[in-house]
């Protein structure tokens, strides 16, 4: 019976956090599941690897076992000892011990990969005394996750996509204000139940593609004002764009490059809730298009009138 790595199956450090063990698996998970790998019997058996790991690995004690027993293993095989010569008994769970998968079930693998006897190796059984006790009653099915590009203007508005998903087809509605990270949940749209039990949940991972108008910081958004300097040095009025349109700005007489100003309600919608964000436009001072002659000549006298030194050209 050969040691098996756990930290190597999952591609993780022995000093991984339970948040990178818990990524790590979440990501081979979603490659080797059987539903994106009909009838690959690799895949099929290293996603039954990858999940022992992870009940190993993402339970505390079982982890802390685990790292005792791999230290003894060690320094077992660099004495020269051969797999089949060292002492598990020490090792080996007591008759009814339990476990807690996190994401597939030790029951939805069996259920998987037929039978009971499948779900673990025989080195798991060995240190940990077999796999969790079996539920004869009708059992959840796993969560699936998807990620979901969407963009800004969807983002803003709120959208419909129709997903295809073992072969089902899924409308998914995704509420205006969403934003990369937030988690759309889609109620029984995961994993078929066990034994007549329920499916799990589908939950989408949205990922809101930038806008090059607007940036976001919750639901404010942040934007640039072209400005010209007339009208930032007189006062008046300038057109903000905003995700509905473009919405006026009125600038009082004196302002300077760089001021920002706040348009209530014109940022992003809140998600789940009523109201908006605000919009904070900041001024960018342009140079107006075809001045004349005679405005140019206006603008040296106030140079000179200011006591600017320049260079006629």
């Amino acid at each position: 019976m050969d040691y098996k790595d756990y930290y190597q199956t999952l591609g993780v450090k022995r000093d991984a956090s339970e948040k990178d063990i818990k990524s790590a698996f979440r990501k081979l998970a979603r490659q080797l599941h059987p539903d994106v790998n009909p009838g690959d019997k690799a895949a099929e058996e290293k996603f039954k690897s990858v999940n022992e790991a992870y009940e190993v690995l993402s339970d505390a004690e079982k982890r802390k076992k685990y790292d005792a027993f791999g230290a003894d293993w060690e320094r077992y095989q660099q004495a020269g000892g051969q797999p089949g010569g060292f002492d598990f008994s020490q090792w080996a769970a007591q008759p009814g011990a339990t476990g807690s998968a996190r994401y597939a079930t030790p029951d939805d693998l069996a259920d998987l990969f037929g039978g009971e006897d499948g779900a673990y190796s025989d080195f798991f059984s060995t240190l940990f005394g077999g796999g969790p006790a079996r539920s004869r009653g009708p059992r959840r099915g796993p969560d699936y996750e998807h990620p979901l590009p969407i963009s800004f203007v969807e983002a803003f508005h709120g959208t419909a996509r129709m997903l295809q998903m073992d072969g089902r087809r899924i409308e998914a509605k995704i509420p205006a204000g969403v934003r990369t990270g937030s988690r759309v949940r889609l109620s029984g749209q995961g994993a078929p139940g066990a034994a007549g039990g329920p499916s799990g949940d589908l939950y989408l991972m949205i990922e809101v593609e930038p806008d090059s108008r607007f940036e976001r910081k919750g639901d404010n958004l942040y934007s640039e004002a072209p400005v010209d300097f007339l009208t930032a040095a007189l006062g008046g009025e300038v057109r903000v764009p905003t995700p509905d349109g473009a919405a006026a700005l009125k600038l009082p007489p004196r302002t300077q490059a760089g001021q920002t100003f706040r348009l209530r309600g014109k940022g992003m919608p809140t998600l789940g809730g009523a109201g908006r964000g605000d919009l904070y436009a900041r001024v960018k001072l342009v140079l107006p298009d075809n001045l004349t002659d005679k405005e140019l000549d206006a603008l040296r006298e106030l140079a000179r009138a200011r006591g600017a030194r320049y260079e006629p050209a």
